[in-house]
C-alpha cells in the first residue's frame, strides 16, 4: 500500500463514491460512502481489523479517486453504474448487474398504464425513477393502483378490445374501459392524478391512506393498520427521491472548473435520464496566468472534440458551464449539427440545473486538491527512479527528456510506428508523435524502425528542439541496430539508446553481450516499462484507427456520389458504418450534403 497519507486527509466529508487502484490504474474496489473522508480512511488507519479479504485489498491500494455526488441516493446508483463499467474484482454486493426500477406510464396510449420497468425505451413515456427502495416503490404503487383502477391488462385499447371484462372489473381493481365502462376522459383525469403522486404531490392520497389507517387501528384491525403505514412510508420515498424525467429530455452535461495560482482542473459530470453516470476529469499543467474563460474553452472543446468521434456520440440536449467562453456559440453550433437535435450550452441561474453546477464544481475542486498533493508525491517517486535509472544504465546524465518508439502493423499493412515522450518520469502527451511508415517494408521492422528513428530526429534536428536524454525501443537486439542505424546517418553519435524486450523484460545496450536484466520491483524497470507500454498502446491505437478508416471507407467509398467528405460526415453524424446503415432516409437526408435520392442511394448499397 502506497496511497499518500495527505491524499486521505483531505478527502471530503461529503457523500460520494471512492475508487481504490492498483499500480497499473485498473479498479480495486467501487464503495459508496455517506462521508468519504471517514470511509476511506477507516481502510487505512488500522489494516489489522479488516476482513482478510479487505486487509489484501489493502495492500494492493497505489492510489484513490473520489467522486462527490449530492446524495446518499446519487453515490448508491453511481456504485451500481462503476461496478458494471469496471467489474472490480473485490466488489460483490453489486455484481448481479441489476439496474433500479422506475415506474412506467405510458401517457402515449388513450388508456395508459402504470407499472415497474427497468428498461427504458424513446415511446414517448413518463419514467419515474430510478429508485432505490424497491419494496416500498412497489407498495406504494400497488396502492395507487387500488386507489385510481388503473388497468393492468395489456390491449392495445381501444382497437384491441376484449369481448368481455376480466377478473379485475370483478373484483372492483380496474373500470373496463376495455368495453367502454369507463370513459377517456374520465381514465384520463384519474391518470393525470396518479402522474401528480409520482411527481411528489402526495399530500391527498396520504390524507386518504391515513383516515384509513386511523380507522384500522380503532378497529383494532393492526395488521392492516400496519400495511397502511408502510405504505405511508413508501409515498414518503416516492415525494423524497423522486426525479422525472422524459426519455426525450433529461440528458445534461455538467461541467466545472477548479484552479489555484498554478494548476487547473476540470470535470464533465454525465447524466442520462436523470441519472449521474459517469465523470470525466481533466488536468491542466501550469496555467499560471491562463484566463477562466481559456481554460472552460480548452476543457469543453477537448471533452467534445478532442476525441475523434468518441466525443460526439451521446450528446446531451444541454451542457451546463460556470462561465461564458469566446467560442461557446460555435461550440454550440457543431455540436448541434452532429447531433442532430439542438444542443444547448446555458449558464445555469438558480434551481436545479444551479445546483448541478455547483456540484460539478465541487468535483473540480477535489480534483485539483488531489492534483496538488499527487505532483508532489509523484516529483519525489520519479525522482528516485530517474536516478535509479541513470544508475542502472550508466548514463552520463540524468534522463528527464525521453522517447520511446514502437513500430505496429498487421500482417505488414497500415505500418505505423510511435514516439511517446516522458518528461520527468511522466508521460507529456502533448509531444506523442505517430507516424505511416513510407517505405514498403512489409514485415520488416527493422527497415520500420529505421525510418521512424530517422524521420523523427530529422525533423527535430531540422527544428533545433532539445534532444532527449534516453531512446527506448520496443525490441529486442534487432530494433535496437536498427535506432544506432539511423542514428549513424544522422551523425548523432552520442544518444544514449537502449532496447526493452517484452517477455523477458530484458534491457539490450550498445556494446554490451549479455542483456541487463533488473529485479522486477526496481524502480528503473517501472519507468522503462511504462514508457514502453505506452509506446505500444499508442502505435497500436494508430494502427485499429487506420484499419477501421480503410475498412468504413472501402464500402461506404463504392456507392456512387459518396466522396472522402460525404464519408466523414456520415461517420461522424451516425458514428459508425451498423450506424448509418440503421439510418432510414430521412435521418440521412438531414445531413448536411445529402438528398433524398443520395439517401435512398446509400441505404441501397448498404443492403437496406
Amino acid at each position: 500500500m502506497s496511497v499518500d497519507s495527505e491524499v486521505l486527509r483531505t478527502l471530503a466529508m461529503k457523500p460520494g463514491v471512492y475508487l481504490f487502484r492498483d499500480l497499473e490504474g485498473g479498479v480495486l474496489y467501487v464503495g459508496k460512502a455517506k462521508k468519504l473522508g471517514s470511509r476511506v480512511r477507516s481502510y487505512f488507519r488500522s489494516p489489522g481489523g479488516l476482513s482478510p479479504k479487505n486487509q489484501n485489498m489493502v495492500r494492493l491500494v497505489d492510489s484513490v479517486d473520489s467522486i462527490i455526488v449530492g446524495s446518499e441516493a446519487e453515490a448508491l446508483i453511481l456504485e451500481a453504474n462503476l461496478i458494471k463499467e469496471h467489474q472490480p474484482r473485490f466488489n460483490i454486493l453489486l455484481r448481479d448487474d441489476k439496474k433500479y426500477p422506475y415506474i412506467k406510464v405510458t401517457v402515449k396510449e388513450p388508456f395508459p398504464r402504470v407499472y415497474v420497468t427497468r428498461r427504458i425505451v424513446n415511446d414517448g413515456s413518463r419514467y419515474f425513477g430510478p429508485y432505490t427502495s424497491v419494496n416500498q416503490m412497489r407498495q406504494a404503487l400497488e396502492v395507487i393502483n387500488r386507489l385510481h383502477t388503473v388497468r393492468s391488462c395489456r390491449y392495445s385499447l381501444p382497437k384491441d378490445s376484449p369481448d368481455r371484462p376480466c377478473l379485475d372489473y370483478h373484483i372492483q381493481r380496474c373500470k373496463a374501459p376495455c368495453v367502454g365502462l369507463q370513459t377517456e376522459s374520465e381514465y384520463r383525469g384519474m391518470v393525470d392524478d396518479i402522474l401528480n403522486i409520482l411527481e411528489g404531490d402526495t399530500e391527498e392520497i396520504r390524507s386518504q391512506i391515513e383516515a384509513r389507517m386511523m380507522e384500522a387501528s380503532g378497529g383494532l384491525d393492526f395488521e392492516l393498520a400496519a400495511k397502511m403505514r408502510d405504505v405511508i412510508a413508501g409515498l414518503d420515498v416516492i415525494a423524497r427521491e423522486q426525479r422525472v424525467h422524459r426519455t426525450q429530455g433529461g440528458n445534461i452535461d455538467i461541467v466545472g472548473l477548479a484552479r489555484d495560482d498554478k494548476l487547473a482542473a476540470g470535470v464533465v459530470l454525465k447524466v442520462r435520464s436523470g441519472l449521474l453516470l459517469s465523470r470525466v476529469t481533466q488536468r491542466f499543467g501550469e496555467i499560471l496566468n491562463e484566463k477562466n474563460q481559456d481554460l472552460l474553452s480548452s476543457l469543453v472543446s477537448r471533452h467534445y472534440l478532442g476525441g475523434g468521434d468518441e466525443g460526439m456520440v451521446d450528446l446531451p440536449r444541454t451542457v451546463l458551464l460556470p462561465n461564458s467562453f469566446s467560442d461557446q456559440d460555435l461550440l454550440e453550433e457543431i455540436l448541434t449539427e452532429a447531433a442532430g437535435y439542438r444542443v444547448r450550452l446555458t449558464i445555469p441561474q438558480r434551481g436545479e440545473k444551479l445546483r448541478l453546477s455547483e456540484l460539478a464544481e465541487v468535483n473540480a475542486r477535489q480534483v485539483l486538491e488531489d492534483q496538488v498533493i499527487a505532483l508532489a508525491y509523484a516529483d519525489n517517486r520519479a525522482e528516485d527512479a530517474l536516478f535509479s535509472l541513470q544508475d542502472e544504465l550508466d548514463l552520463k546524465v540524468v534522463p528527464r527528456l525521453m522517447v520511446c518508439f514502437d513500430v505496429s502493423h498487421m500482417q505488414g499493412k497500415e505500418t505505423v510506428a510511435s514516439a511517446v515522450v516522458f518528461q520527468n518520469g511522466e508521460p507529456s502527451r502533448a509531444d506523442y508523435r505517430h507516424m505511416r511508415i513510407k517505405g514498403d517494408w512489409g514485415n520488416d521492422d527493422f527497415q520500420s524502425m529505421q525510418e521512424a528513428v530517422y524521420r523523427y530526429f530529422r525533423r527535430r534536428l531540422d527544428e533545433g528542439t532539445p534532444l532527449p536524454d534516453l531512446v527506448v525501443i520496443d525490441g529486442g537486439k534487432p530494433q535496437l541496430s536498427a535506432a544506432q542505424n539511423a542514428f549513424a546517418y544522422l551523425d548523432l553519435p552520442g544518444i544514449a539508446v537502449i532496447a526493452l524486450a517484452k517477455k523477458e523484460e530484458a534491457v539490450f545496450a550498445p556494446g554490451k553481450k549479455t542483456p541487463l536484466r533488473l529485479d522486477r520491483r526496481n524502480r528503473a524497470l517501472h519507468i522503462l516499462q511504462r514508457i514502453r507500454d505506452e509506446a505500444h498502446r499508442f502505435a497500436v491505437r494508430y494502427n485499429r484507427k487506420l484499419r477501421t478508416k480503410r475498412t468504413l471507407r472501402s464500402e461506404l467509398g463504392d456507392i456512387p456520389g459518396i466522396g472522402l467528405r460525404r464519408q466523414t460526415v456520415l461517420l461522424r453524424r451516425f458514428g459508425s458504418l451498423k450506424g448509418v446503415k440503421s439510418a432510414t432516409k430521412e435521418e440521412i437526408a438531414r445531413v448536411p450534403g445529402f438528398s433524398k435520392a443520395l439517401a435512398s442511394r446509400v441505404l441501397t448499397y448498404l443492403g437496406n
